[in-house]
């Protein structure tokens, strides 16, 4: 298959395709004489499941570090649930990370609609941060 073609049956971008091989997701691509890639079948697939984990919440070295475990062959759910737990793991540390913050904001907004506001602005002073 050509690059376009795993593109299109991928629903990525030919330059994701591109950035996927250049990043380890992919395995390197053969090249016809004309230096056209020439991709397996599989790769969609691969990409496929790229994006799965990446939309549960994997760091693209995950993803690569996960798919180099199935490649090696001993990859299985029991093998690899820590890598799971992992993203659990740090999801749940940016949630509380968020509801504090989200917490501070709406306590700031209602001191600020009670008249008692704790930011002050000036037009002659920047904007904090």
């Amino acid at each position: 298959m050509r690059i376009g073609q795993v593109a299109q049956e991928a629903g990525v971008s030919v330059d994701t395709v591109r950035f996927y091989e250049r990043r380890g997701v992919l395995p390197a691509a053969e090249r016809r004489p004309s230096g056209y890639r020439v991709f397996s079948a599989t790769t969609v697939e691969r990409i496929r499941t790229a994006k799965t984990l990446q939309e549960l919440g994997f760091t693209l070295d995950e993803v690569v570090d996960a798919l180099t475990a199935h490649d090696q062959g001993g990859a299985t759910c029991d093998s690899e649930r820590w890598r799971l737990q992992a993203v659990v793991d740090r999801l749940d540390a940016r949630i509380a990370e968020l509801t504090r913050a989200r917490q501070a904001a709406a306590e700031t907004l209602s001191d600020c609609r009670a008249g008692h506001c704790r930011l002050t602005f000036t037009p002659t002073s920047p904007l904090p941060g």
